[in-house]
């Protein structure tokens, strides 16, 4: 099964885009720890990490404290 990122805007609706797939939780989180600046501005407040469909932590705010 694949990890991949729940997008989602303050509201807690899905936000629409391109969804890449992960072979593990290290090279998702390397991948967020590049693109979340990216990610908050297309829209995106907070994410999910998920592994197939089970969460595996989140959501996350995408906003510093």
């Amino acid at each position: 099964m694949d990890y991949r990122w729940r997008c989602q805007d303050a509201g807690g609706r899905d936000v629409p885009g391109d969804e890449p797939l992960f072979g593990g939780q290290t090279e998702a989180e390397d991948w967020l720890s590049q693109s979340w600046q990216d990610l908050l501005a297309a829209g995106v407040d907070r994410v999910t990490l998920l592994h197939g469909e089970a969460e595996v932590y989140g959501p996350m705010s995408l906003h510093s404290s």
